[in-house]
């Protein structure tokens, strides 16, 4: 089955994304910890991920929950010691689990010691460290850049008059990735982690980096308005993405993830095509932006299903074909609850979950399962502004009042949207916040019937449906290497697809919606289907039609065929 041996492991691994803050608390502090990552990672294995990817735990005053650092060296010391940090890298280790750091490079905190030093006069050696730029003659900011998380991405410092540019929070302020000394910095971090043992790095919006130096004004010539083609996939960011590799990926037998922020498929063939040694694999966020009516997130609408599939089947294809590798996720910190969002949290909970968890992991790529997503964990739907923790929503609950919408509205907004509805506590037991916490949980679990108690005893839960697809990744190698073909691209409810092999396929029949839905095989795959053998592989309701041919799909109904020849 296995004919490729001398592959990087990262190609049929599955990653596990734990969010620290939220996934158990041995202290009873209310905040998750490092502790609480090592005795749980027995239950990683049981489901079968290869890998945990850690979201930050350095130092850090916590304004964008540790994606804005103060000191890259050092844990927050919330979440535990180095001794615990090491403690749960060798136990990870001797369980066969490879271990993934976060980190932000894009920016640091402004509490970060080298920020602080940068403002004290423009004459500081570490004043290039960021990007300090003098006012317009007016007195407003160097250009009209917006900062995602709403408002200009300039702020004014009192000291010296001149202003440095956040794309993020005002607390993030940008590096300045023109300077040499900055990189180097970079690297001698990278360098203090791997020297540990970690396996790699998950790198937070990385191709903002490079910033095109002449600063212009977009002036409405993107269609966010924000100035965000002066700095996506920005004019140097391959040539210190390659030097980052040479300097140090290529010391150590690594895996590395980019978080891409609206980038585009030539970009990431380019990041990740081995012979150009950048980055092994990229995130990218098109597919979760078919519910923005008209680009915008922070609106409701159904999502747009043709263009889901028309989205995903485009990555898989494009970057199969130019040699590229894609992260598979529908989950991170940073997203709405997919059950919640392109399922159905209700009637059909768990057969929507199992569909959608087919729908992603039998693609080309690296899959991610995001804690409590193999639980099947729900948006909280939070009834007030007092349970939000997330800087993003305030900012943008205010810009939505600012632009006349009424408080239930944006609310309702929200309880879609929002981050937080990723950041709930992980639901482990019945027991009081779910077993995560005996404190009082930083933000307030969600919905405490669906624990990983109750799902490890059933032997129909979401969870083993996950169990079975990690499992299938190791075994069927038409899985990692396979072309990939959809079927049925206009079809309102099915999205199909085949993963063909050399003396292999998978046909993935998979059904979004509620109702009933009619299958039959298209001609494309009729002579191939009578001339192979089939069998089902997977599905999510139990009595699972053999017949390859015609059938009525039941609700969110998800079934995978693996076909050989005689």
């Amino acid at each position: 089955m296995h004919q490729q041996t001398n592959e990087p492991w990262w190609k049929k691994a599955v990653v596990y994304q734990i969010y620290p803050k939220s996934f158990l608390d041995t202290t009873g502090s209310g905040t998750g910890d490092i502790n609480g990552v090592t005795k749980k990672l027995d239950y990683i294995r049981e489901l079968g991920a290869d890998c945990i990817w850690l979201t930050p735990m350095y130092e850090s005053p916590q304004y964008d929950n540790g994606y804005d650092i103060s000191n890259y060296k050092k844990l927050h010391e919330m979440y535990g010691t180095m001794a615990d940090f090491e403690h749960m890298l060798k136990e990870a280790h001797k369980r066969g689990i490879r271990v993934i750091m976060d980190i932000a490079v894009n920016h640091t905190s402004i509490f970060h010691e080298w920020f602080q030093a940068s403002r004290e006069s423009k004459e500081n050696p570490y004043r290039d460290f960021y990007i300090w730029k003098e006012p317009k003659e007016d007195g407003s900011p160097p250009n009209d850049w917006q900062s995602k998380f709403g408002g200009p991405a300039w702020e004014r410092d009192e000291a010296t008059g001149d202003y440095y540019l956040h794309l993020y929070d005002v607390t993030q302020a940008d590096l300045n990735w023109e300077n040499e000394k900055v990189r180097k910095q970079v690297y001698d971090i990278m360098h203090f982690w791997f020297e540990k043992g970690i396996d790699g790095f998950r790198l937070d919006v990385i191709n903002n980096i490079s910033k095109d130096q002449r600063f212009l004004d977009d002036a409405g010539q993107s269609v966010q308005g924000d100035g965000r083609m002066y700095y996506t996939d920005g004019p140097r960011i391959h040539e210190f993405l390659h030097e980052m590799h040479q300097e140090v990926f290529a010391k150590y037998d690594s895996m590395t993830v980019g978080e891409m922020s609206s980038t585009n498929i030539a970009d990431c063939i380019r990041y990740t095509r081995p012979d150009r040694k950048e980055l092994d694999m990229t995130f990218n966020f098109h597919h979760l932006k078919v519910d923005y009516p008209n680009g915008e997130k922070w609106a409701i609408a159904p999502f747009d299903f043709l263009a889901l599939k028309s989205i995903l089947s485009e990555w898989q294809t494009k970057m199969h074909e130019g040699g590229g590798w894609n992260a598979l996720f529908w989950c991170n910190h940073d997203q709405p609850r997919i059950v919640s969002r392109y399922g159905d949290d209700g009637t059909y909970h768990k057969q929507s979950a199992k569909m959608l968890a087919t729908t992603i992991h039998l693609m080309q790529g690296t899959p991610y399962i995001y804690q409590g997503e193999e639980i099947g964990m729900k948006n909280p739907t939070f009834r007030d502004m007092t349970s939000y923790r997330d800087v993003e929503s305030f900012n943008m609950y205010e810009v939505m009042l600012k632009k006349g919408k009424t408080e239930e509205e944006a609310l309702a907004i929200l309880q879609a949207k929002s981050r937080d509805n990723a950041r709930t506590p992980m639901q482990w037991t019945s027991e009081k916040n779910g077993g995560f916490s005996t404190g009082t949980p930083w933000i307030e679990p969600a919905d405490n019937d669906l624990t990983v108690e109750s799902s490890l005893k059933d032997p129909k839960s979401i969870f083993y449906h996950y169990q079975a697809l990690c499992r299938l990744r190791k075994e069927y190698d038409v899985i990692t290497y396979g072309s990939f073909t959809l079927l049925l691209p206009d079809d309102p409810k099915i999205f199909a697809y085949i993963r063909e092999g050399e003396n292999e396929k998978l046909l993935v029949i998979n059904h979004f919606y509620a109702g009933e839905a009619k299958w039959s095989l298209p001609d494309e795959l009729k002579q191939a289907v009578e001339e192979m053998n089939h069998h089902v592989l997977l599905s999510n309701y139990d009595d699972v039609p053999k017949e390859i041919k015609a059938f009525t799909l039941r609700p969110y109904e998800s079934i995978v065929y693996h076909l050989t020849k005689r």
